[in-house]
């Protein structure tokens, strides 16, 4: 009898919102306020009807997601997204597009104001604790930090955490030691490499791995070669466009090239060496430039 009266009720439930959407205008967005903000006592409330729950905060999740972030339109009270994920995730704990989707949802928005990054890592975090082989869970986390926080120190320590999880994909290792070149921490990245060009399975992996560590020693090239091509700048008052000049003066004893012979060039723009854009490792990671001091001119 009690089964029968809850189906009931939930019937009853859709056909008012069916009227209710046919009847009355759209509002700003169509989740207002939630009445029980935590999963627990929802599902004390839901008997066996979870998962049926569950559904439906997340159905209201992507309604308000919908109404407040795609469309623009300002929440009515505070932001009830996280809210609505949170009891949809507590209600089922392996409810995995929950998880991935809501992080998703609560880190967009950051040009209007509307993100929330830390709540989609709290949310992730949750997912992980609760399903702790679910490797995707740190390998979105790693992403929030990237994209939302622009760090990718963080986002590599999660891509390697996440790499660790029994049946992780094989190339998450290599995915961190990229993000440490992207961070600017090329000897961790090196050593990274390294270890996946000794250990992986996969004639790929070593493959890309062979390709990073001469990526990274362009820029250790690279590294070498620009104070030189300042101080020659410095001294003569013009800036090199080619190697010739620096060459013939003494200043260098040949011309630059990458791992695979193929010549740095010269930004005419910015008189600094650079990777030829036809090389195989062009593009390079994208490093935050460093800060050089201009060398002093002889004698001063």
């Amino acid at each position: 009898m009690a089964t029968a009266l809850v189906v009931a009720g939930l019937a009853g439930a859709v056909s008012l919102q069916v009227a209710r959407e046919r009847w009355y205008p759209a509002v700003a967005s169509p989740v207002d306020e939630v009445y029980f903000t935590s999963g627990d006592g929802v599902g004390r409330v839901a008997l066996s009807f979870k998962s049926v729950l569950a559904d439906v905060y997340w159905i209201r999740a992507i309604q308000y997601f919908a109404a407040t972030r795609l469309k623009g339109a300002p929440a009515s009270r505070s932001d009830l997204l996280y809210p609505l994920l949170d009891i949809a995730t507590t209600l089922d704990p392996a409810f995995n597009i929950a998880y991935r989707f809501g992080a998703i949802f609560l880190a967009e928005g950051r040009d209007r104001g509307l993100s929330h990054p830390e709540l989609a890592i709290t949310l992730l975090d949750k997912g992980f604790a609760n399903n702790p082989r679910k490797w995707h869970y740190l390998y979105d986390k790693a992403f929030v930090y990237y994209w939302t926080y622009r760090d990718a120190r963080t986002a590599a320590h999660w891509f390697a955490e996440a790499g660790k999880v029994p049946g992780s994909a094989e190339w998450l290792p290599g995915l961190a030691a990229y993000m440490l070149a992207q961070g600017g921490d090329r000897r961790s990245s090196r050593f990274l490499f390294q270890q996946i060009l000794q250990t992986a399975e996969h004639e790929y992996m070593r493959t890309t791995a062979q390709w990073r560590l001469g990526q990274l020693d362009v820029l250790d090239l690279i590294d070498q070669v620009n104070p030189v091509l300042d101080r020659y700048g410095y001294t003569t008052g013009s800036r090199a466009t080619e190697w010739e000049p620096l060459i013939a003066g003494g200043w260098i004893r040949g011309v630059p090239v990458d791992p695979d012979g193929l010549p740095l060039i010269i930004d005419p723009s910015t008189g600094r060496a650079a990777v030829d854009p036809t090389s195989t490792f062009f593009p390079l990671p994208d490093e935050p430039p460093p800060a050089v001091r201009p060398a002093p001119r002889p004698g001063a």
